[in-house]
């Protein structure tokens, strides 16, 4: 698979990584219990098929899906081999706490579920609506995240929030070295041009693009029976997601891989990290970023991309999983 140099951390990545929020989920309801063997299954084949680079966090699946990840590499130990792993800090099952106490019980937990002693990366989960002082405080998250380095428990070090008014602020105090960017880029939203790209251009930050699918309409395009994980979009944001799959129609390719590569071709973007459910859609998503697309296609492509965030395309609250 191709890599992308992420930012300032000078390491290679894979354009795609695995995200495990809805892990072993159907696309279906937001509380849908994870099956876990299939969640074992998607992360087993996708490793098998070449990915080596997994996020996950504590509050997926509240604590779930770091647990079947840790299964899946106890069977498998070998898949290690050469596997970047992410984590996160500051949520857990709903309860948020962003103190130096709390990241390393939580990161000492995740080891435990997961089966490693080393991240690659840890991110500050989510922080909306806290004082930025009680991550970057004395006593707070970030505090924790530099003796962890120190320790060489992890390498860098991130911020992940839904908001991108969340995100910004902490990617332009310049102390994080990547940042996971769910909800801002993708055909139906380029808001991370406001805030989000000026300041990972500005301080060389990597850029992890989460929800480049919108929780599955752009990798199937609209289908009433499925339900991209309770999120609803207006009638226009399909209308204009069927042309685009038209388009694709047109030039022999997938709606999936073109989601995929579009959101890659921009330059700060080092990975994208859709989210897997099922065994069968790491081994898709690997195959999509390494599908041909005739260049023809880009400039077709271009009329039919809106930004879609002005008009709220979306009707559901943030439910904090990215």
């Amino acid at each position: 698979m191709k890599t992308k140099l992420l930012g300032r951390t000078e390491l290679e990545v894979p354009v795609l990584g695995l995200g495990t929020a809805f892990l072993g989920r159907e696309y279906a309801a937001i509380n849908f219990e994870p099956n876990e063997e299939f969640g074992i299954q998607a992360i087993i084949e996708s490793l098998e098929a070449g990915c080596k680079l997994l996020d996950t966090a504590p509050l997926y699946g509240s604590l779930k899906s770091e647990t079947i990840i840790g299964k899946a590499l106890k069977l498998r130990p070998e898949l290690k081999k050469g596997l970047i792993i992410s984590t996160k800090v500051g949520q857990v099952k709903g309860h948020r706490d962003y103190s130096y106490d709390a990241v390393m019980r939580s990161v000492e937990a995740s080891q435990q579920r997961l089966g490693i002693n080393q991240f690659e990366i840890l991110f500050v989960h989510d922080a909306m609506n806290r004082p930025m002082e009680d991550v970057m405080g004395p006593g707070g998250a970030l505090e924790a995240l530099r003796k962890l380095q120190d320790e060489g428990i992890v390498n860098f070090v991130g911020t992940a929030a839904n908001d991108p008014d969340t995100n910004g602020p902490y990617m332009e105090t310049g102390e994080f070295d990547v940042a996971m960017v769910p909800d801002s880029w993708s055909l139906l939203t380029q808001q991370a041009n406001r805030h989000i790209f000026p300041a990972a251009e500005k301080h060389n930050i990597g850029i992890f693009l989460a929800t480049p699918l919108e929780r599955g309409l752009l990798a199937t395009g609209p289908n009433p029976d499925i339900h991209y994980q309770a999120r609803h979009f207006k009638p226009e944001i399909i209308d204009n997601v069927s042309k685009i799959q038209e388009l694709c129609r047109e030039f022999g390719i997938s709606l999936l891989s073109v989601s995929l590569q579009w959101c890659l071709r921009h330059p700060l973007v080092s990975t994208v990290i859709p989210g897997i459910s099922l065994p069968s859609e790491g081994v898709q998503n690997i195959e999509a970023v390494q599908m041909e697309i005739p260049e023809a296609f880009w400039p077709e492509l271009e009329p039919l991309i809106v930004d879609w965030t002005a008009t709220n395309f979306i009707e559901e609250a943030k439910h904090g999983l990215d």
